[in-house]
């Protein structure tokens, strides 16, 4: 059987599959000079580029968003559970 390619396109979304190595690894989250989003050193799709600063606001943005989640679900949680509640329908 032939071997199949570890690394390529698909439907214009690279791939590549090949065993990752550490240098690899860090060269391909840090291009400076590229655009926000660069090819994953593994795997399939894209990974933000950390040289460039729209990635670090999206990081930002998400934190805040994930830190606002996280808020929330301990505000809410002040040990009262929601009781039922009784509905009365007067016909008439």
């Amino acid at each position: 059987m032939a071997d199949k390619p570890t690394s390529g396109e698909v439907f214009g979304v690279p791939y590549n599959f090949d065993r990752p190595s550490m240098g690899r690894m860090l060269s391909a989250y840090w291009q400076p000079g590229e655009g926000m989003l660069v090819e994953k050193p593994f795997g399939v799709g894209y990974t933000l580029n950390l040289a460039n600063w729209r990635s670090w606001i999206v990081v930002a943005v998400a934190g805040a968003l994930l830190w606002q989640q996280e808020q929330g679900k301990t505000e809410g949680s002040d040990g009262t559970e929601d009781e039922p509640v009784e509905v009365i329908v007067d016909d008439e």
